[in-house]
């Protein structure tokens, strides 16, 4: 199983790389080296910036719910995800730069957070996933089937609200 993860992370790792290089040279070939340079140099400080602000505030959040003893969810989502965002930012590259700046913005962090539990949550495996909620409506006299046969499947009829991953029913 680790050798499995190691080798997709070997993978995601290197296509990664490879697509950051074809970006930067794409860009390189539409607006010239040096600008290209430049830009990562201006992304790399953007994030540092921006990293130190909502960092802190990330840190703050987080200091305030400790003292209050109340339950840090959110706000240490928020602050993984500054830090993932920071550290995508500073390191050289323009689809990274892209991610990390979703990751560091607190508009755009909530869709990153649900993005990433959605991926987290088709990988668990089904007994680790919360309950399934299903309403069930009943109209008298519309629908009504009788009673099954000794060894026919038992029917019932419902509507599912939210499927085994946690996302709505379309």
């Amino acid at each position: 199983m680790a050798d499995l993860v190691r080798r997709r992370l070997k993978l995601v790792v290197g296509l990664t790389a490879l697509a950051e290089l074809v970006v930067f040279v794409a860009v390189a070939a539409w607006i010239g080296a040096g600008w290209t340079i430049l830009a990562t140099l201006a992304t790399s400080a953007l994030g540092v910036l921006l990293l130190t602000r909502q960092g802190s505030r990330a840190l703050a959040d987080l200091r305030e719910r400790a003292r209050s003893r109340t339950h840090p969810g959110t706000e240490l989502g928020n602050a993984g995800l500054v830090a993932a965002g920071g550290l995508l930012m500073v390191l050289p590259g323009f689809i990274g730069d892209l991610v990390g700046l979703l990751c560091l913005l607190p508009g755009t962090r909530g869709l990153v957070r649900r993005a990433l539990g959605g991926i987290v949550l088709s990988r668990l495996p089904d007994r680790l996933r919360g309950p399934v909620h299903v309403r069930s409506t009943r109209t008298p006299g519309v629908g009504e089937r009788p009673a099954p046969q000794r060894g026919e499947p038992l029917v019932i009829e419902g509507e599912v609200l939210r499927d085994a991953g946690g996302r709505p029913a379309p």
